[in-house]
């Protein structure tokens, strides 16, 4: 499970380094091997998936009827525009310009570690966003769920 977040460059050709701490990790859970796709329901965030668990939602998004429009939107987001990217030498991956553009990373992006999965944001966008939604009351009223957690 990856958690905390790190600030990160990215460089002119769209890579960003994976930190230090999770190298090892992704190492031993997917001999590096990961895939970025978006994520459907934040406009300005990507996720990055270990190929083991992207796998796994492929899979199971997949399994959904493509008759339901929904679906096909989902399928269309996660699994068609997922691309497989690997850590160069320097534990760089690029992340391609389509994705980039979408996301609105520019060069400073946030890398957050959210369980088995990152999500990238670009730094700026992450910023206002939180602030939006601290001004908004933070998460909103607690779901049934969230009423039964002990944080």
């Amino acid at each position: 499970m990856f958690h905390g977040e790190t600030a990160i460059n990215l460089d002119a050709k769209g890579r960003l380094a994976i930190p230090t701490r999770y190298r090892d990790r992704i190492q031993e859970l997917c001999d590096g091997q990961l895939v970025v796709t978006y994520n459907p329901w934040e406009a300005h965030s990507l996720w990055l998936y270990p190929l083991n668990e992207w796998e796994r939602v492929q899979r199971e998004v997949m399994a959904l009827s493509s008759l339901n429009e929904g679906h096909r939107w989902l399928q269309r987001c996660l699994v068609g525009s997922a691309s497989r990217v690997e850590p160069d030498g320097q534990a760089r991956i690029l992340v391609p310009q389509t994705l980039r553009s979408v996301a609105g990373l520019d060069k400073r992006v946030t890398l957050m570690g959210m369980g088995p999965k990152f999500e990238i944001w670009d730094e700026e966008i992450l910023n206002k966003t939180r602030l939006r939604r601290m001004q908004r009351g933070g998460p909103g009223e607690p779901t049934e769920e969230m009423a039964s957690l002990r944080l």
